[in-house]
C-alpha cells in the first residue's frame, strides 16, 4: 500500500512539473504536410527515336582512389559509332571470300586435269606414229603383195591420219599451256583470298574495299577462263602482250598517317622512279623478247607436227616393195619418226607452259610498274599507300633486301641505259 502511494504521488509531481515547465517554455507544436502526388503513365521512347536523339555515354574511371563519372560528348560517342566496322560489308568481304575460296579449288582442279591431258595425249599420239611407222616398215619389206600387206598398209594410213587429227586439236588448245593459266589463276586468287583474310583481321573494312575485291575477282575470270570454247585466250597471238589480271587502278581514299607525308619523301620517289625505269628496260622487255622467241618455235613445232603424219599418211598409203614404191615407204617411216620427236619436244618439253610462263612474268613487271606510277602520280600523299610499307613490299616481291633495293636504284640513276643487273632477283 505504501509502495502505490509513493508511485501516485511521484506521477503528481512529474505531471505538476511539466506542466510548470510549458507554462514557462511555451507549447511547441510541428505540422508536416505532404503533398500528394498525382501518378500518370510513362511512355517509353521506341527504339527508332533513341536512334535519332544524341547519344550520351558514360565512362567511369579511378582518380585518387575515387570512381569518377565522365559524361562524353554526343560528337564523341557519333565517332565511335562511325570508326566501328559496318556488318553488311563484313557479311559481303566474307561472301567474296567464300567465292573466291571456291574458284581456288575450281582452278586447281582443272589445273590438274590439263596437265594430265598433256601428257596423256602425247603418249597416246607418240604410240600411234610409231605404230604405223613400224606398219609400214613391214609392209615395205614383204616381198609379195597380198591381203596382209594391203591390211598393214590401210591401217598405218588410217592411224596416220587419226595422229593428224589428233595433233591438229592438241596444238590448238595447248593442254600444257592451259595447265600453266590455271596455276597462275589458282596462285592470284589464293593472294587475293589472303588479302581479304588480312582486311578483315587487322583493318576497318569499308564499300570500297568490297568494290576492289570485287574487280579484282572479275578481272581475275577475264583473265583466266575456264571454259574452252568461245572464251580461251588466244595460243597463237601476233605479238606478245603482259598478261594483264588486276582492274585499272584508281584513287585511293585518304588515310590518316602519324606526319603530313605519310612515309614518302623526295629521296624514296625518286628512288622509286629509278627502279620504275629498271623494270620497264630491262626485266619486262627481257620476258617479252623471251616470249616471241617461244612463241615462233611453238608455232613452228605446231606446224610442223600434223603436217609430217600427213606426209606420212600419203607415203604408207603407196608403200610397196617396187622402186617408187620405196620412197614411199621411206616417207611414211621417216616422217612418222620426225613426227614423234616433234611432238615430243613440243609437249613433252611443254613449249606452250613455257611461252605463258614468260607472258605472265612479263605481265608481274607491268603490274609492279602500274603500281609504282600510280602512287607516284598521287600528289596527295595522304591518298597514296604508305610509303615504308609499299618500299617493303615492293623488295620482297624482288627477292631484294631494303638496302639492295636503294642501291640498285643509285646504281640505275649512274649508269641508266647501260645497267646490266635485273629489278627481279626472283626470276
Amino acid at each position: 500500500m505504501m509502495t502505490i502511494l509513493q508511485s501516485s504521488s511521484f506521477l503528481n509531481s512529474v505531471a505538476s512539473t511539466s506542466s510548470n515547465y510549458s507554462c514557462k517554455r511555451g507549447l511547441i507544436r510541428a505540422t508536416i504536410n505532404i503533398p500528394r502526388i498525382k501518378t500518370s503513365k510513362i511512355s517509353l521512347p521506341n527504339l527508332q527515336s533513341v536512334h535519332e536523339q544524341d547519344l550520351i555515354s558514360y565512362s567511369t574511371i579511378v582518380k585518387n582512389d575515387n570512381l569518377v563519372e565522365i559524361q562524353l560528348s554526343p560528337a564523341t560517342t557519333r565517332s565511335h559509332m562511325v570508326n566501328s566496322p559496318d556488318p553488311l560489308v563484313i557479311e559481303k568481304l566474307y561472301a567474296i571470300k567464300e567465292a573466291v575460296a571456291d574458284r581456288v579449288e575450281m582452278h586447281r582442279n582443272v589445273g590438274e586435269q590439263r596437265s594430265q591431258w598433256n601428257s596423256m595425249l602425247l603418249t597416246s599420239i607418240n604410240g600411234i606414229t610409231l605404230a604405223a611407222a613400224t606398219m609400214v616398215g613391214i609392209a615395205a619389206s614383204t616381198g609379195a603383195e597380198g591381203d596382209s600387206v594391203l591390211g598393214l598398209k590401210m591401217s598405218s594410213t588410217l592411224m596416220y591420219l587419226a595422229a593428224t587429227g589428233m595433233l591438229t586439236i592438241i596444238n590448238t588448245i595447248q593442254p600444257s599451256q592451259l595447265a600453266e593459266e590455271q596455276r597462275n589463276a589458282t596462285r592470284l586468287f589464293q593472294d587475293l583470298h589472303n588479302q581479304i583474310e588480312t582486311t578483315l583481321s587487322i583493318g576497318h573494312p569499308s564499300s570500297i574495299d568490297v568494290k576492289e575485291a570485287m574487280d579484282r575477282v572479275l578481272s581475275l575470270d577475264k583473265a583466266y577462263p575456264l571454259p574452252l570454247l568461245g572464251v580461251m585466250l588466244e595460243k597463237f597471238p601476233s605479238s606478245v602482250e603482259p598478261a594483264v589480271w588486276w582492274p585499272q587502278q584508281r584513287r585511293r581514299r585518304q588515310t590518316k598517317s602519324v606526319n603530313n607525308w605519310n612515309g614518302w619523301n623526295n629521296k624514296q620517289e625518286e628512288e622509286m622512279r629509278e627502279i620504275m625505269g629498271v623494270l620497264g628496260r630491262k626485266d619486262q622487255e627481257e620476258y617479252i623478247r623471251l616470249g616471241e622467241k617461244a612463241l615462233k618455235l611453238n608455232k613452228y613445232l605446231a606446224m610442223s607436227g600434223p603436217l609430217l603424219t600427213g606426209v606420212a599418211a600419203i607415203g604408207s598409203a603407196f608403200a610397196s616393195h617396187s622402186p617408187h614404191g620405196s620412197w614411199a615407204a621411206m616417207l611414211g617411216i621417216v616422217g612418222g619418226a620426225l613426227a614423234s620427236v616433234v611432238n615430243t619436244v613440243e609437249h613433252g618439253g611443254q613449249v606452250g607452259m613455257v611461252f605463258e610462263m614468260y607472258r605472265s612474268n612479263a605481265g608481274f613487271f607491268q603490274y609492279m610498274h602500274e603500281s609504282i606510277e600510280s602512287n607516284l602520280r598521287e600528289t596527295e600523299t595522304e591518298r597514296r599507300e604508305n610509303g615504308e610499307l609499299f618500299e617493303l613490299k615492293l623488295a620482297l616481291k624482288l627477292g631484294r633486301s631494303l638496302s639492295d633495293l636503294r642501291n640498285l636504284a643509285a646504281a640505275s640513276s649512274l649508269k641508266e641505259e647501260h645497267l646490266d643487273e635485273f629489278a627481279s632477283k626472283l626470276f
